[in-house]
């Protein structure tokens, strides 16, 4: 009798769990947390943040200026860059001249309010000047978002790189109406006099708390230690909350989806029935609105503008906050809009050289660093077998030539009498920090995670087993 023998069929190795970083740690646990628990854990950190302005602490200072007046500057940026990520991140349309829907919402509170402007409605006109800035914000979103309609319509066929180019000659038309209308804009002179709230005048701060004469005090009474830059950081806080929780309960929605559908492949969401002319116009419009509500705060806050602010490197500066933030990610591109506007002003103290003859030696020595480190990647650092070797080598290869160029760039632009400060390079090294993510972390520092926009956290739930590993894609 013969027995057959069967070699027993080998299984494939089961699949290890996908390695997870810091931010899925964070972002799994934070999704496990219920709606409660979250606000829970929300109010008491927005509390923090709010205060923060009041006790800077010393490494976050920004001693070369009103460490109160850049927070007020990161609300606003922060802002932007949420109406520019439903439109780049959200629907993947490719804006370049969101500088512009950001000066119709400056110039709308500016031509209402200013003395300069021949529209002025505070002197003998409709609106008081006690109460006129906040009338003038619902305007400034309404006519920003009716601009984004009247963009949109005609251009919004358009794809990728065309739909580019015309957003760009948006941004230049409107900054060159500003600039060449002098009989309604005041020309490169700019509106002065712009109208803001007008609350907590007293003798000692007759302006009010938004004025700003308001520097603030050591008092320990929070209200007389804040400046006006804070009272202007909490207003712009309270419209961040209000746009994120807009925004997110859109991404929730059809619409959200639409837009994700849009973004990966607009041909497929049309073929499957989405009209994507609308929702592409509806991002535009929500994204037109949010910036022309930064708009209004800035004009408030300076109660001065002119062109100038208003040029395509601001609309540059916009869309590096979304793409190092990371584009779809909304509390992603807050992060960016921090780093956009947090580190040229920290920077504005520190300087690289004292003088040309030091700073020659000091970039000779940094340059045989980076060769060194350039030879040793070629000769053993790419051959190493642990994974964080190499990542740890790449990074200080990165950091020792960015340093090098800053340094070079600090020599060349020495000022005779003064040294150059990194604050006044931000370009410099924005652009190479671009460069540097698109070659080693495309997606950003907070890459996006879609999930189920519908019912997800339900869904994930009742078909994820317990202790499973949750996958994002």
């Amino acid at each position: 009798m013969t027995v057959s023998t069967k070699t027993p069929e080998k299984r494939p190795p089961a699949a290890s769990p996908p390695a997870r970083g810091l931010g899925d740690t964070l972002r799994a646990w934070w999704n496990g947390l219920s709606r409660p628990a979250q606000w829970a854990v929300g109010v008491p950190a927005i509390l923090l943040l709010a205060l923060l302005p009041l006790f800077p602490p010393p490494l976050l200072d920004t001693p070369a200026t009103s460490f109160g007046g850049v927070m007020a500057q990161f609300a606003m940026y922060a802002l932007i860059a949420i109406g520019l990520n439903v439109v780049v991140g959200q629907a993947g349309l490719l804006d370049l001249g969101y500088v512009g829907f950001y000066a119709v919402g400056a110039y709308t509170v500016g031509l209402l309010t200013s003395p300069n402007s021949p529209w002025n409605q505070t002197d003998g006109g409709w609106l008081d000047s006690d109460w006129a800035w906040l009338a003038c914000v619902p305007l400034a979103i309404m006519v920003t978002a009716v601009s984004g309609l009247i963009l949109g319509s005609p251009t919004l066929r358009l794809r990728g790189d065309y739909l580019a180019i015309v957003t760009l000659g948006f941004g230049e038309i409107v900054r060159l109406l500003a600039d060449n209308l002098g009989d309604l804009t005041n020309g490169s002179l700019g509106l002065s006099g712009i109208a803001y709230p007008r609350v907590g005048e007293s003798e000692t701060s007759p302006g009010g708390v938004f004025s700003a004469g308001n520097v603030g005090s050591d008092s320990s009474n929070l209200l007389e230690r804040a400046n006006s830059g804070t009272w202007w950081y909490w207003v712009g806080m309270l419209a961040v909350i209000a746009v994120l929780l807009l925004v997110g309960n859109l991404e929730r929605s059809r619409v959200g989806r639409a837009w994700v559908a849009i973004r990966e492949d607009e041909d497929a969401a049309e073929i499957m029935g989405v009209p994507t002319f609308t929702f592409k116009l509806w991002a535009f419009m929500i994204g037109a609105g949010i910036g022309g509500l930064s708009g209004a705060l800035f004009a408030g806050q300076v109660q001065f503008i002119n062109p100038t602010g208003f040029n395509i490197i601001n609309s540059m500066l916009f869309l590096c906050a979304v793409v190092i933030g990371g584009q779809g990610n909304k509390l992603g591109v807050i992060v960016g809009a921090f780093l956009v506007v947090y580190l040229p002003n920290r920077l504005m103290s520190v300087q690289l050289v004292t003088d040309e003859a030091t700073g020659y030696v000091r970039l000779a020595v940094i340059a045989v660093v980076v060769a060194a480190l350039l030879a040793g990647w070629r000769l053993w650092a790419r051959k190493a077998a642990a994974t964080w070797i190499r990542w740890a080598y790449l990074t200080v290869t990165v950091i020792a030539a960015v340093y090098a160029v800053l340094l070079l760039s600090s020599i060349l632009l020495f000022y005779p009498g003064g040294a150059q400060s990194l604050g006044d390079l931000k370009y410099l090294y924005f652009g190479i920090a671009l460069v540097v993510m698109m070659i080693l972390r495309p997606q950003g520092l907070f890459p996006v995670r879609q999930k189920l926009l519908a019912y997800g956290r339900q869904i994930i739930r009742a078909v994820r087993p317990a202790g499973a590993v949750e996958v994002n894609r």
